[in-house]
This record gives C-alpha cells, sequence and structure tokens, in this order.
C-alpha cells in the first residue's frame, strides 16, 4: 500500500459494548461515525438487551479465547491498512484489554498516522461500575498507547489517584495522564447552573460549558469521544473540536430531554452531529505548564 493511500485511512475501528435497544455503547459510536462519514468495524465487548441503569438484565460477555481470536483475525486483515483510527470504550472483563492493545499497536504499524482514542468508561461520580481488575487493565494496558482519552472528572481521578476538586487540578491530572490530547468531561462549571468539558494538550487549554438539562444521560460519553474523533479525522482545529462536540452532545441531549425520552435519539437529530445550533461558552483556560492556575 502507497503513502496516499494510508494518509486517506478513514475507517475506524471501535471496540465497547453492544445494547440491543438504545443509544449507548457501540450503538451510538457506530451511528455518530458512520453519520459523519467514516466506515465503522464494530467489536462488541459485551452483549446486553439495555443499559444497566433501566435495570438488571443478562449479560453475554465474549469467551476469553474467542474475544482473543477475534482481535487476532483483525490483526491480520487484508484491509487493516483502509483503518485511520481506533476507539474503545466498555470493556465487558479486564483480559480484553491485551488482546486489544496488540490490535492498536497492529492498526498503528500499518498505519503510523492511525490515531488511538481511548474512552475509559469505568465509572461516575457513585464510584466504579467496573470490577477494579477492569479499570485498572485499561490504566495500564490502554491509555499508555493513547494519543486521545475522553475521561469524565470521576473517571479521571481514579485513573491519577488525585481528587479533582478544582479545574486546576483537573488539568494537572489530565498532564499526568499520559495521552496527549485529554478531553475531561463533567469539569466544575464556572457559570451557574452549568456543566462542561475541558479540552486540555501540552499547549492548548480551554473549556466548553453550558446549561445543565436534566434528560437520559446514558451514551452521552460515547456520543461524545465518537464526535470528538470525527471532528480531530476531519483536520479541524482543536477550539473548532471542542465548540462543535460540546455543541452536539449538548442539543441532541437537550432535544431527548423536550421528548421526555428515556434514550437519546439519535435516529431523529443525526443533523445535529455535523451542524449543531446550540450555543456553548467557549473559555481560554491557562495552561498548567505555565506555572498559573486556573
Amino acid at each position: 500500500m502507497n503513502h496516499s493511500q494510508a494518509s486517506d485511512a478513514n475507517a475506524v475501528i471501535v471496540i465497547s459494548s453492544h445494547v440491543v435497544r438504545g443509544s449507548v455503547g457501540n450503538r451510538a459510536v457506530v451511528f455518530a461515525l458512520e453519520t459523519l462519514g467514516h466506515p465503522v468495524w464494530a467489536v462488541p465487548t459485551v452483549i446486553l438487551p439495555w443499559h444497566p441503569g433501566h435495570g438488571p438484565a443478562k449479560r453475554i460477555i465474549p469467551a476469553e479465547q474467542e474475544f482473543d481470536d477475534l482481535i487476532a483475525d483483525l490483526e491480520r486483515a487484508p484491509w487493516l491498512g483502509e483503518v485511520g483510527a481506533v476507539l474503545t470504550g466498555y470493556l465487558g472483563q479486564a483480559s480484553q484489554a491485551a488482546s486489544i492493545a496488540r490490535l492498536v499497536k497492529a492498526v498503528k504499524a500499518r498505519n503510523p498516522r492511525a490515531c488511538y482514542l481511548c474512552d475509559p468508561v469505568i465509572g461516575d461520580e457513585k464510584g466504579l461500575y467496573v470490577p477494579e481488575s477492569t479499570a485498572a487493565a485499561i490504566r495500564d494496558q490502554l491509555m499508555p498507547l493513547a494519543d486521545i482519552a475522553t475521561p469524565n472528572r470521576f473517571e479521571l481521578s481514579w485513573l491519577t489517584g488525585v481528587p479533582l476538586e478544582d479545574n486546576g487540578a483537573i488539568m494537572e491530572a489530565a498532564l499526568d495522564a499520559g495521552p496527549a490530547t485529554m478531553l475531561v468531561t463533567s469539569a466544575i462549571p464556572l457559570m451557574k447552573g452549568g456543566t462542561g468539558n475541558i479540552l486540555l494538550t501540552p499547549t492548548f487549554a480551554m473549556m466548553a460549558e453550558h446549561r445543565h438539562v436534566e434528560g437520559p444521560t446514558n451514551g452521552l460519553g460515547d456520543l461524545t469521544s465518537a464526535v470528538f474523533l470525527a471532528r480531530t479525522m476531519a483536520g479541524q482545529p482543536p477550539e473548532k473540536i471542542l465548540q462543535g462536540t460540546t455543541a452536539a452532545v449538548f442539543e441532541i441531549l437537550a432535544r431527548a430531554a423536550k421528548r421526555g425520552a428515556d434514550e437519546l435519539m439519535l435516529e431523529a437529530d443525526a443533523s445535529s452531529l455535523s451542524t449543531p445550533m446550540a450555543m456553548v461558552q467557549i473559555r481560554r483556560l491557562m495552561h498548567p505548564t505555565r506555572g498559573l492556575r486556573v
């Protein structure tokens, strides 16, 4: 394969949960990426009838060897050069991390420009909702390979072992966490009744905020990571990526809430993924490496 083909690589391998009903995990990620023009290879880490937040349900986790065999097949796929990015989310068990790490390395060996986004889906303000072994496997085996990570504030706190009481602490923890680009959701809002996302790179620190909306929260993180990755692959500048991602997810949440839906309604709101109209407040923050705190 020649270099021009590698630079055109537009497919994304997404590895996360699959639910039968709802817009979470791979259901949200695949829809968003395909709507934004990316071919998707979707690998389920666990299969569920619905999001666990709706009530207990049977979990089908692929057998460890079978999952590893599937990943090994993908590593040798003749079309691997088509892949421009890998996105990982919720893992069904800790052992999946080692297989995924191998695949990420294989993709990057074939296409050095390929991007790996790790969404460390491990918990929220109530604590971890995966076994500690799974969270540790994501921290130790996947985060070090990632070019981008999209934790929420609670996940970042667990991953770094630091309490994150203000945005200065969040940014310092993000710098220490490893990946060069970090999008931290559930940041401390500066506007009353708001919620925010912080984007931090080695040279850039910015926050996007919008008013808090009570609505279906399942899948927001998955959707955020997918839209962020698509805008990154499109070569947009960081400020535009942050603004567009935050506005799209906020708009889809607000529309679902207005309808009284119990899930995000991506099929009804697909246009919001590419051309959101929602207003978000953008603030440039003092970068922690400059010795100043927010």
